[in-house]
């Protein structure tokens, strides 16, 4: 299933890096700002993270909960965001079926090898819990303030 703008989007409820559990319903209200990336402590990854952490102030004064999201451990996610500092929770998703309900599990292809993994993309949801805004193929550099820019649209 393709996700487009306008739809609902897709509820979770997952336990993030502080063995807490976040459910989008209980953000119904805020506008949510879901961004997807492979994994953890990479530097593509860690890079967005840092990206939106120094927008984080920003980004609440303008309404939004930020959540990154990839298949990695709580254990492993409570360790990234210690490192890196990040002002915001990080979504585990280990069983995958987040990254399936958002189409973000797709077949990549690496130095002529084909495997299964998650698609760097990010999510606007807004109050309501539809989906204002979606960015695929997401490049690093530039991404995080262009989300802020959109946020401060809808």
């Amino acid at each position: 299933m393709t996700l487009k703008i306008g739809d609902k989007a897709p509820a979770f409820n997952l336990l993030c890096d502080n063995d807490k559990k976040i459910k989008l319903s209980d953000l119904k209200g805020k506008k949510v700002v879901l961004y997807f990336y492979p994994k953890d402590s990479t530097p593509g990854c860690t890079q967005e993270g840092l990206d939106f952490k120094e927008l984080h102030a920003k980004f609440k004064r303008a309404g939004a909960v930020v959540l990154g999201a990839s298949k990695d451990s709580v254990a492993q996610h409570k360790n990234f965001k210690e490192k890196q500092g990040f002002p915001f929770n990080l979504l585990s998703d280990e069983d995958g079926k987040l990254c399936e309900d958002y189409g973000v599990w797709i077949k990549k292809k690496n130095y002529g090898r084909e495997y299964m993994g998650i698609e760097r993309a990010t999510f606007l949801i807004n109050e309501k819990g539809k989906i204002a805004n979606i960015w695929h193929a997401v490049k690093v550099k530039g991404h995080a303030e262009e989300v802020l820019a959109k946020l401060k649209e809808i």
